[in-house]
């Protein structure tokens, strides 16, 4: 039987090497690589590249998507000014996000979108972000930990009939690392998972295609938690349908 291949959305950073100073690397964390391994399916780096025919290529030879974490989304795409509280932003990024999840939709293939990757999922389908969390009225949990990564450190209350109840259960313990969360939720979607404090924990698309979002990153706990782990083997699952 043929392995599943998996996109994962590719990063930039510039070298801090002195031989290589300044020079930009592509790359993914190591945790999507290792936790797409375990789930049985082959894992590929989807570079940023500026050229949407070739992105498409990406989203013709993949199974399923993985968006991945990272920079601020550019809030222009959203219709928003930026905010002081915005930090690094990449908008050759946001482009080939963009671009993937439009091609990846167009052939209906699946989607897990982790952290910024939900984000950018649900500002692509329409909705709007919190440029910072201190803007949503009921925010008063500590979003950014500064524990361990792979230390979950609040809970979340999962709701009934999603994909994430069936893996994880009604409520969860996650980790999180982020400034920024789902405001508007896209049309066509539903909030699935939410914090105590009314923070949008995770959301799924109301369609054929399985398309998951969650604003914590499992990646990070799977090698310790089945629980997160089957996170990543019911979508290598929906690659396989």
């Amino acid at each position: 039987m043929k392995l599943p291949i998996i996109g994962i959305s590719g990063t930039m950073m510039k070298d801090n090497n002195d031989m290589f100073e300044g020079y930009e690397k592509s790359y993914v964390m190591d945790d999507y690589v290792q936790a797409v391994l375990r789930a049985g399916a082959v894992p590929i780096v989807l570079p940023i590249i500026d050229s949407s025919e070739q992105i498409n290529e990406y989203a013709k030879l993949i199974d399923g998507l993985i968006l991945t974490g990272g920079h601020d989304v550019n809030p222009l795409i959203y219709g928003e000014e930026p905010d002081v509280k915005v930090t690094e932003i990449l908008p050759k990024r946001d482009f080939l996000d963009y671009e993937l999840i439009k091609y990846t939709t167009e052939l209906d293939k699946p989607i897990l979108a982790i952290c910024r990757g939900m984000q950018i999922l649900n500002t692509y389908h329409g909705g709007t972000l919190y440029q910072d969390n201190s803007y949503c009225k009921t925010f008063h949990i500590k979003h950014m930990q500064v524990h361990n990564p792979d230390v979950a450190t609040h809970t979340i209350k999962i709701e009934p009939n999603s994909v994430l109840e069936s893996v994880l259960g009604n409520h969860a313990v996650v980790n999180s690392f982020h400034h920024q969360s789902v405001k508007g939720l896209a049309e066509g979607f539903r909030i699935t998972a939410e914090s105590k404090d009314g923070i949008v924990e995770a959301i799924e698309r109301n369609s054929e295609q399985w398309c998951v979002g969650v604003q914590f990153h499992p990646e990070i706990l799977s090698h310790k938690d089945e629980k997160m782990q089957a996170l990543f083997n019911v979508f290598i699952g929906a690659t396989r349908k």
